[in-house]
């Protein structure tokens, strides 16, 4: 050690540089003579070992890309000799560290520098953390030497006690790049440079580690693949061997498609394209895509019911009554049932099921308001027809490869909704029932309501092609019937495809009966009560009808129903009220709270709307059915407000005109009608729709701005009872307008006793139920100068009325 000490001297020594390696303390390294500047550098230390005591010493430096390292190794020449392969050769050991100073001159060709020793010293005993340093190091390089199979270098590793020496070790680990053994060179601490290469060592160790697990994975998948290759290969050789056996007859049929194709019932066409595609898959490797995608689409043709028809019922009585037992009303699309029904029983008779390929189907259009019973009415069908019955959901559907299908290429490819439906009722001639048809949008993924005109046309469905499928389906067997609540709503090219059967509502008779058959039994069976229970008489059932509900269906109606016995079953629960129980008219209100639709007839003549002049009683078509339309007029005073027309309420650009064609008219023709037409020309009108915030738009409102500005102008009130509708020209002509069923039917919900309507739509009271029209005092008109006549009150004491100002 005393020697050792000395040695911290200022030294000159030539410098060995190594291109790309390092080497640490404690290394012994062969080194190629051939190499010039290694010769150079051994030479010059052996001619100044000559006149010094000892080995020849040399200054080991790192050299990376030119550059020479700030510190080197001092080394002595051990040996001088030739390598294994013949080349002469020096055997170096790694000294000590030196921090390399200026250079120096020397004896021989070698570049000299002078150098000083680093003092590497570690004080014993050894700290605690060190000590457990030490330990983790030896832990960690003997599990890596034992994954290598290097036994006896774990002997010497672990008799390293030496920290500085333990370090320097690493430098013989292959794994370490010269970059990383650099830095342990420059590391001058001990204990710092023990920390960095346990780190190191550690960090290669959780390397080889996920390494290693990856290996294993990709070898268990690789014999995985093997193993289930060779089975496959062995099973499809024992199948040969046992249809070879069995004469060609499979023992399952459910694994070979040919057998299976082979034994369905299928249609020609279909039946070629299905063995066509078991060629392929017999061609097609297990694992390719393409064998999956073709069992797919065979087994949903082979699930298709190509040949399962139902018998449609032909009792023709059966079905009107099975009709009559579950809707109420509806009296059209019963008879177009009937009358399908009807002919097809003569055309069975006459041998005309199919002539040129296509059946008798039917595809109809049920237009109406909400909860007329749209949907409910295909099952219904279905049931008295005697077939299967199917609901295909298109509300808000916006991919046209919904109703087509996607084809087969796309990963998650169907069938399009048509196709399952049909796959769905397991016939081919089943009833389905498209729902909310004009509720169908269109993006950039295209048109469905495009893709469903094809469906619809009873002239080309027979041959009706999906994407998936690709092959021809016979649809002109199935009956469709589409639900929509507005007309305009579905395109003008698909509406020509159907039959349009319209659902303008219920009256008030025809909602007490289907609240007493239909609606009241299900509400009592949901609360949990007996029809001996609860017993609601016809006077409440009529009064939840026209006071507690106003809607052209029944849905409001049956919430009703269903709040009411909610509330009958909680009292008897709570002990307030004994069963049996009769409900009552009297006992609506303590049951559930006050009406919220009394007409305009039953309040007080002076609380109504039209108790002042200026105010007349319109009648409109909504999404809903139809509804009752207030139109208010006033004028503005003469020195504050400015001429002209203010039309307020979400006016569309036709109300808009018609109110102008009103004002005109008025203007033009108030000398013979006797009105103060000064007024108009000096001070301005304003009209206003009450419910600003719907929008309100269409020109049957015309008369009933002409006779709002009329009774503001004469002062006369409009009457109470009294309702109106039409388009008005300008010369005062009543031109007809569409909706008078539902409007009419509005009109005697609101207690309305009096209808205005044009001359040219008497027809259309055909289609209005006789017990509306008995209650219903309707006056067809063909000018304005008798709406006036009938819609406005005579003036009090001949005297006119003050003419309200706008503020």
């Amino acid at each position: 050690m005393a020697a050792e000490s000395a040695a911290f001297t200022p030294l000159t020594l030539p410098v060995l540089p190594l291109d790309d390696e390092v080497v640490l303390p404690g290394m012994v390294v062969p080194l190629d003579l051939s190499d010039a500047e290694v010769r150079a550098a051994v030479e010059a230390a052996q001619a100044a070992a000559r006149s010094e005591p000892g080995k020849p010493r040399v200054l080991l430096v790192p050299r990376i890309d030119g550059t020479h390292a700030a510190t080197g190794v001092l080394g002595t020449v051990e040996q001088v000799g030739r390598l294994a392969d013949g080349d002469p050769g020096a055997l170096i050991r790694g000294r000590g560290r030196v921090r390399i100073g200026a250079g120096t001159t020397g004896p021989g060709a070698a570049l000299w520098v002078e150098g000083t020793r680093v003092d590497e010293t570690v004080p014993e005993p050894l700290p605690g953390q060190v000590a457990e340093l030490v330990k983790e190091y030896k832990a960690l390089a003997t599990a890596w030497l034992r994954k290598r199979g290097a036994w006896q270098v774990v002997d010497r590793v672990q008799a390293i006690d030496d920290v500085s020496a333990l370090a320097d070790n690493s430098g013989y680990s292959p794994f370490l790049t010269t970059e990383q053994k650099v830095e342990l060179l420059e590391t001058t601490d001990p204990v710092a440079r023990l920390k960095l290469a346990t780190q190191q060592l550690r960090d290669h160790l959780a390397e080889q580690d996920v390494a290693e697990t990856i290996a294993k994975d990709v070898q268990e998948g690789v014999d995985k693949q093997q193993r289930e290759f060779l089975l496959r290969r062995q099973l499809e050789a024992v199948r040969k061997e046992l249809r070879e056996i069995n004469g060609e007859q499979d023992g399952e049929e459910s694994d070979d498609y040919r057998a299976r194709v082979e034994a369905a019932d299928l249609p020609e066409k279909v039946r070629e394209a299905a063995l066509k595609e078991v060629d392929k898959l017999e061609r097609s490797s297990d694992q390719s895509p393409e064998g999956s995608w073709i069992r797919t689409w065979l087994d949903t043709v082979l699930e298709m019911p190509w040949s399962e028809r139902t018998e449609d019922a032909y009792d023709i009585q059966g079905a009107q009554a099975v009709l009559d037992a579950e809707h109420a009303g509806l009296e059209d699309v019963k008879e177009r049932i009937t009358e399908y029904l009807a002919v097809r029983k003569r055309r069975g008779d006459r041998g005309l099921g199919v002539v040129g390929g296509r059946r008798g189907g039917a595809v109809l259009a049920l237009v109406g308001p909400p909860g007329v019973g749209k949907t409910s009415l295909g099952e219904s069908v279905a049931h008295a027809m005697g077939r299967k019955f199917v609901r295909v959901a298109l509300g808000g559907v916006r991919d046209e490869a919904e109703i087509r299908g996607h084809r087969r290429t796309y990963v998650g490819a169907l069938p399009g909704r048509i196709v399952r439906a049909i796959k769905e009722a397991g016939s081919m001639n089943p009833v389905v029932l498209l729902d909310e048809i004009d509720k169908v949008g269109s993006d950039f993924r295209g048109d469905p309501a495009a893709a469903l005109l094809e469906v619809l046309d009873p002239a080309q469905n027979h041959t009706f092609r999906d994407h998936y499928l690709e092959v021809e389906l016979d649809l002109s067997d199935v009956v469709f019937l589409a639900t929509a609540n507005v007309l305009e709503a579905i395109p003008e090219a698909l509406l020509d495809r159907m039959e349009l059967v319209r659902l303008d509502g219920y009256t008030e008779d025809e909602k007490v009966v289907i609240a007493r058959d239909h609606l009241l039994p299900r509400q009592l069976e949901r609360a949990g009560l007996d029809a001996d229970e609860v017993t609601v008489d016809e006077g409440a059932l009529r009064k939840l009808a026209g006071e507690y509900t106003r809607e052209a269906g029944v849905r409001t109606l049956e919430r009703s129903i269903a709040r009411l016995l909610r509330k009958v079953a909680a009292q008897h629960e709570l002990g307030e009220r004994e069963l049996p129980f009769t409900v009552t008219e009297g006992d609506l209100r303590g049951l559930i709270g006050r009406p919220h639709h009394v007409p305009e007839s039953a309040q007080d003549p002076a609380e109504r709307r039209t108790a002042v002049p200026g105010v007349a009683t319109g009648l409109a078509v909504t999404g809903a059915g139809g509804d009752v339309l207030y139109v208010e007029a006033s004028l503005a005073d003469p020195e504050t407000g400015a001429a002209g027309l203010t039309l307020t309420g979400q006016l569309g650009d036709v109300m808009k005109e018609s109110a102008q064609i009103a004002l005109s008219f008025l203007r033009s023709h108030g000398a013979e009608l006797e009105l103060p037409v000064g007024d108009l020309k000096d001070r301005g009108a304003h009209i206003h729709f009450p419910a600003g915030a719907v929008p309100k738009d269409g020109p049957s409102a015309g008369v009933t701005m002409t006779t709002a500005l009329a009774s503001l102008l004469s002062g006369r009130l409009v009457r109470t009872d009294v309702a109106m509708t039409g388009e008005v020209s300008l010369t005062g002509r009543v031109l007809p307008i569409g909706g008078v069923k539902q409007k009419l039917l509005a009109a005697h919900r609101a207690g309305i006793t009096s209808v205005i309507i044009p001359k040219r739509n008497e027809p259309d009271l055909d289609d209005v139920p006789a017990e509306v029209l008995d209650k219903l005092d309707v006056h067809a008109v063909t000018d304005v100068r008798q709406v006036l006549e009938l819609a406005l009150a005579p003036a009090t004491n001949g005297a006119e009325r003050e003419v309200p100002v706008a503020a």
